[in-house]
């Protein structure tokens, strides 16, 4: 069946009904982007190949659409065009969240120009559009996030950009907490088993204070699965504490 019909046969919500079909996981570190890194680039060489294998296998379900998903500012939809910039990481690159689009525009999150630089990487063929949400949104705007995640188009993949918890020992970001473990452990699990109810039952309280910029696109990734289907495999492709920040990239797709 084609998107076209697909659009005239799909049941009502927002307009239409447009079930998640896929989704990749990354985290957003500017050291991703080897310019950012330096001579430090290779340090990141494993992590950087499984973002790519995750937006590769994205690609691959034939999306109508790629959403991106990453923390910023306030919620909502970013409008095209729209650019982020490396600057503030010390590198002159400004990257746009559509390719061959005009540049500048709305203004893109760390989060979503790190995603936009990855997707780039395999210069997608089909639409792209982009959802910030704010680190500290509650149940029923992330709620609200995941039904418009889902209702996005008519094969919707979702690349999910965020970090897990940057208190893993006393260099890290947040100092060192003895809580920062097991709630990586326990999100790692998550993100493998595509366990929706774990990812929704992450405590907004502790994972701020564990510095884990995930949190919130990670349960609107979950809700936005659960509204499309009940049946999810996961995969997870990378796990890793390079800066004392935990960095996972999983990969998923309806069972």
């Amino acid at each position: 069946m084609t998107g076209s019909a697909r659009r005239r046969t799909g049941d009502s919500r927002y307009g239409e009904r447009v079930p998640l079909l896929a989704a990749a996981v990354c985290p957003h570190p500017p050291l991703l982007v080897p310019e950012v890194a330096g001579s430090a680039a290779p340090e990141l060489d494993d992590l950087r190949a499984a973002c790519d294998t995750a937006v590769r296998r994205l690609l691959a379900t034939d999306p109508d659409i790629v959403v991106l998903l990453g923390t910023g500012p306030v919620t909502g939809p970013i409008r095209t065009p729209a650019t982020g910039s490396l600057q503030p990481w010390g590198v002159d690159l400004d990257v746009p969240l559509v390719s061959g689009q005009p540049d500048r525009g709305a203004v893109l999150p760390l989060s979503l120009t790190i995603g936009a630089w990855l997707l780039a990487r395999h210069d997608p063929r089909v639409p792209v559009t982009a959802v910030q949400v704010a680190a500290d949104a509650g149940p029923a705007e992330l709620a609200a996030l995941a039904e418009q995640v889902d209702a996005a188009g008519d094969r919707v993949a979702a690349l999910v950009l965020g970090d897990g918890s940057a208190c893993r020992g006393e260099k890290a970001p947040g100092y060192d907490d003895a809580r920062a473990l097991p709630y990586d452990q326990g999100v790692a699990a998550a993100l493998a088993d595509a366990d929706l109810d774990a990812l929704l039952d992450l405590d907004p309280v502790v994972s701020a204070e564990l510095k884990a910029a995930g949190r919130a696109p990670w349960q609107v990734l979950a809700g936005a699965a659960r509204a499309a289907g009940p049946a999810w495999r996961g995969e997870l492709l990378h796990d890793s504490v390079p800066y004392g920040v935990a960095y996972f990239v999983a990969s998923w797709e309806r069972a």
